[in-house]
């Protein structure tokens, strides 16, 4: 069984599987064949090993753990905890606020709701990163932090949000998508990308 190819379940438009792609049709993370993978219905989930493992920076830890090559966790345990707790920020603190089961629940206010939710993390990330930020969210190094940016800022362009504010967001985050494994993991370029989407 470790030896299958691993096989990842995503979706597109997904931030959480944009994540994972650094390393079908919408919905399909509902039907009874999923569930049995993944019983939050949620994705990003990998099969590797002969496990499955759902949520994004679980995979990623996992890749980072069995894969460390190009590693995502600086080895000095101070710059590591800076990485991990941007990451979680992000992940934890942003995305999930402006996720589509919550703004399902927003009705027409759901383009107010995701802009004041990324906004609002977006001014406390911007703060962090001018004392974390080389070239990439912690020094000069691509890290963890850095696969949880790419996809909150698209994130935070879908809302419309005013990025004006946010300089060293910005920054990072163009130097970042300029980085081949960046593009190649846009959601543009995957292969359950709708014709009139891909790049």
């Amino acid at each position: 069984m470790a030896s299958e190819k691993p096989i990842l379940y995503s979706y597109f438009r997904s931030s959480c599987s944009w994540r994972v792609r650094l390393i079908k049709d919408g919905g399909q993370q509902f039907s009874a064949e999923f569930k049995a993978l993944n019983p939050m219905q949620q994705v990003p989930a990998l099969k590797i090993d002969g496990i499955t493992i759902s949520q994004s920076l679980a995979i990623i830890n996992y890749l980072e753990e069995t894969h460390p090559n190009p590693r995502l966790l600086p080895q000095d345990p101070k710059k590591r905890a800076q990485v991990r707790m941007i990451a979680d920020h992000i992940v934890s603190g942003i995305q999930p606020l402006q996720n589509l089961s919550v703004l399902k629940q927003m009705g027409e206010k759901k383009m107010e709701w995701a802009q004041n939710c990324i906004t609002s993390g977006f001014q406390a990330l911007e703060q962090i990163l001018q004392h974390t930020a080389g070239c990439y969210c912690v020094g000069d190094e691509v890290s963890m932090a850095d696969l949880c940016l790419v996809p909150q800022v698209a994130n935070a362009e879908r809302f419309k949000v005013d990025m004006g504010p946010y300089p060293t967001i910005t920054r990072i985050n163009k130097a970042l998508l300029e980085l081949e494994a960046f593009k190649i993991s846009h959601p543009s370029r995957q292969p359950d990308t709708p014709a009139e989407l891909r790049a």
